[in-house]
């Protein structure tokens, strides 16, 4: 692209143009910029991978084989076609309001402040309870490998961990994300390097074949649309990108690609691995017991690196979880607390940002301590934790949904019919029809959740202090 230039201006002036053009912007939708801007594309890029975690598939592959009759790269491959529906609403309403509080922000400026609110207070549900799960998950893993330390202590450990890199800066939490997504991808890589021989040497029987990517014996339509219901969940996380929109340099289009880019990058990384390990696995489309189920993937590991390999992917589940996954969650929390307490729709103390760090300082703190609590109290109730952990999510992208087509068709007077009525409708019916088939406990627990949201409200509109958002210039 040509860019013309004032004579004699130098090249380094156009970072600092741009960033001068997002100020700007911020302060047309009525705020002041407070975060540090230092994230680039790489960062962002980073921080969503770390979030959907590459190796996602290690922890839950034995559920999804059950459940997919061994097809789980079909799975995979389905829920990422699904989820970029919703991938392309985030990149668009992320260019057309480029804040931090990402879909509270979105609904709120796309439809109206009681809109944003409740998809805010949906979404907070979900970002509330992640980090929870993450620590207790890999304080599990942890306490298998040594015992002698109680779940409870490891999950103080990992709570410490992560508010004081949170604390330190976005730079310093940037460069923890991309270390722990360095650590992962090379575990990934030696898998993928130590399958391939291990199918060419036909260990346990492999060979190639398309069986784990489609197998018509066992396929129905059916399971295709049941394997929705499964597969979306593992995407959760791309959409946290956005809370991120405040401290990114170079426009808003960077936290659109990035979400775009993410999603793709580790859907393919899901079906690579799932398909490698489903050739290992010949014939097979079921585990028996919970034991042998839960175990799935660590047999698959033992199969083409023996019983040291097999540690070291548990190790990786344990710490992919524990710090790096639940590292970016509390990033991305701490942002939702300080954007909805910007605008006053929660306790105004959260929205404090460090003179020097500027970073949301007590809302990662609350987060933090939040953790501690809740970790503390489920610890061994996993299945409990993950019942209800994606309803918030879920529900805040069909609320994202309509925003666009509320946004662009409603008040832009577009007529981009494609891109802001086609997509988010398709993106809608997906979400919907996966909620649906949500566990029964999700759907109370974030049916109750909700509920307290209308209450509230209800009741601030009753007491003449109604939902409102700082208004533009």
């Amino acid at each position: 692209m040509t860019t013309h230039e004032t004579p004699g201006a130098a090249p380094s002036q156009a970072p600092a143009q741009a960033q001068d053009e997002q100020q700007r912007e911020l302060h047309r939708l009525g705020y002041q910029q407070e975060l540090k801007r230092s994230l680039g594309l790489k960062d962002l890029l980073v921080y969503g991978l770390v979030f959907m975690v590459p190796t996602a598939p290690f922890a839950i592959y034995g559920s999804v084989f059950n459940f997919s009759k061994g097809m789980v790269a079909l799975t995979y491959a389905i829920g990422c076609i699904a989820m970029i529906f919703t991938a392309f609403s985030y990149r668009e309403m992320s260019r057309a309001v480029p804040l931090a509080g990402s879909v509270y922000s979105y609904a709120g400026r796309g439809v109206g402040a009681p809109f944003g609110f409740l998809a805010g207070w949906g979404v907070l549900l979900d970002y509330l309870l992640i980090p929870t799960l993450l620590y207790v998950t890999g304080a599990a893993a942890l306490h298998a490998i040594v015992p002698g330390v109680p779940q409870w202590l490891w999950v103080v450990v990992f709570v410490a961990v992560n508010t004081g890199v949170n604390l330190a800066g976005v730079e310093l939490f940037a460069w923890a994300t991309r270390l722990f997504l360095i650590g992962e991808s090379l575990v990934l890589l030696l898998f993928l390097v130590l399958g391939v021989v291990a199918v060419s040497h036909g260990v346990n029987g492999a060979h190639f074949s398309w069986d784990p990517l489609f197998n018509p014996e066992h396929f129905h339509v059916g399971m295709v649309f049941g394997a929705l219901s499964v597969a979306a969940l593992s995407f959760l996380g791309f959409d946290a990108i956005s809370t991120l929109s405040e401290e990114v340099k170079g426009g808003p289009k960077l936290v659109g690609r990035a979400t775009m880019l993410s999603l793709v990058m580790v859907g393919s990384l899901f079906v690579v691995q799932t398909f490698l390990s489903g050739l290992l696995l010949p014939g097979k489309t079921h585990f028996s017991g919970d034991t042998a189920t839960n175990e799935a993937f660590y047999t698959v590991a033992d199969l083409v690196g023996g019983g040291w390999f097999k540690a070291v992917v548990a190790l990786t589940v344990a710490l992919s979880a524990a710090l790096a996954n639940s590292l970016a969650a509390q990033g991305a929390t701490s942002r939702l607390l300080y954007s909805m307490a910007r605008d006053r729709q929660l306790p105004k103390f959260l929205a404090h940002v460090h003179p020097v760090r500027k970073v949301p300082q007590r809302a990662v703190i609350l987060v933090g301590g939040i953790s501690v609590i809740l970790g503390v109290f489920f610890v061994g109730q996993i299945g409990l934790l993950s019942s209800m952990v994606n309803f918030g999510a879920l529900f805040s992208f069909l609320l994202l949904h309509i925003s666009v087509v509320s946004y662009y068709l409603v008040k832009k007077r577009q007529r981009t019919f494609g891109m802001h009525l086609v997509v988010p409708l398709i993106g809608f019916a997906v979400i919907a029809y996966v909620l649906y088939n949500a566990d029964a406990k999700a759907q109370i627990a974030g049916g109750i959740w909700i509920v307290i949201g209308l209450a509230v409200i209800a009741v601030r509109r009753a007491t003449g202090r109604p939902i409102t958002l700082t208004q533009p210039e």
